[in-house]
């Protein structure tokens, strides 16, 4: 087993909620500084990633490697800005990321895949600096990347009404779907970007892959904004059982979900937004600590 990441610190830039002073946006963006890396994980639409970058004191152009969770919109429509201001940062994402997709409602297909701009800068960097990923993938010691999700539970599906085709002939099975996962002093912490494979998937699949015995925080989109009750309730139950320690639930997550998981879980249940910064083992002041 590998040695934990030490000491991390996790600051939301892009979501849909925002602290003062900062931009919301439709998205997500996550910088992670562990284990001597600098890691941004989705770069959001794009317009807010700079703006609350600049105003956190967060070194945009320090970062190692970006990794993309899927190819939606909203989690890739700043990387352009990220590889103009990091001329050297790798770039993770799952082959199917660059895929035409579409969301379709009331017979009327919108186009929610990776921007034009995005696909192109992404299409334009050197082989070496772009890593497909479809197996898990550990990028350092203690940090590892999940590649394609097994979906194992019978209540988790898409959270969507998305396809790869503007017909709808073709469902989207969002095969692209990946998360991130850090061991720490205090167990596991897995950062998602919507949990198109089902949260619970998401991280029991983690927690093997990582050899840990626990899960101690999990942050981001949890896609239960038009998740039934019984899905809500069972994801709910499975929580329980896996007892983090730490749920921060963000952008796609949805009110009414946030509200009962918030009920069934308490305090250890802290909404993010654009600005809340985390931070768990090493030397820092016990295990986590939310900014306001």
């Amino acid at each position: 087993m590998s040695a934990c990441a030490g000491a991390t610190r996790i600051i939301i830039l892009v979501d849909n909620k925002a602290n003062e002073g900062l931009l919301a946006e439709h998205g997500l963006a996550v910088w992670i500084e562990t284990a001597g890396r600098r890691l941004l994980f989705d770069a959001g639409q794009g317009p807010a990633l700079a703006s609350n970058a600049g105003r956190l004191n967060v070194p945009l152009h320090s970062a190692d490697s970006l990794i993309l969770s899927h190819g939606h919109y909203d989690h890739t429509g700043g990387l352009p800005l990220v590889i103009e201001s990091t001329p050297a940062v790798h770039i993770h994402c799952h082959p199917a990321a660059t895929s035409p997709r579409y969301s379709i409602r009331d017979g009327s297909a919108k186009s929610i895949g990776m921007p034009g701009a995005a696909r192109a800068v992404l299409e334009s960097l050197s082989p070496g600096r772009v890593h497909w990923i479809t197996q898990p993938l550990e990028v350092a010691p203690g940090i590892g990347v999940t590649g394609s999700i097994p979906r194992l539970t019978n209540y988790e599906d898409t959270g969507g009404p998305f396809f790869l085709d503007v017909a709808g002939d073709r469902g989207d099975p969002i095969d692209d779907d990946l998360a991130l996962w850090m061991r720490t002093e205090e167990g596991l912490v897995v950062v998602v970007g919507c949990s198109h494979a089902g949260l619970i998937n998401t991280l029991n699949y983690a927690r093997g892959l990582s050899g840990a015995s626990r899960i101690h925080a999990v942050l981001g989109g949890f896609h239960l904004i038009e998740a039934s009750d019984t899905r809500v309730e069972r994801t709910i139950d499975a929580l329980t059982e896996l007892g983090p320690n730490l749920i921060v639930p963000c952008h796609c997550t949805g009110e009414r979900a946030v509200e009962k998981l918030r009920l069934a879980l308490g305090e250890r249940v802290l909404p993010g937004s654009a600005g809340a910064t985390y931070t768990f083992g090493g030397t820092s002041e016990p295990a986590m600590k939310k900014k306001a």
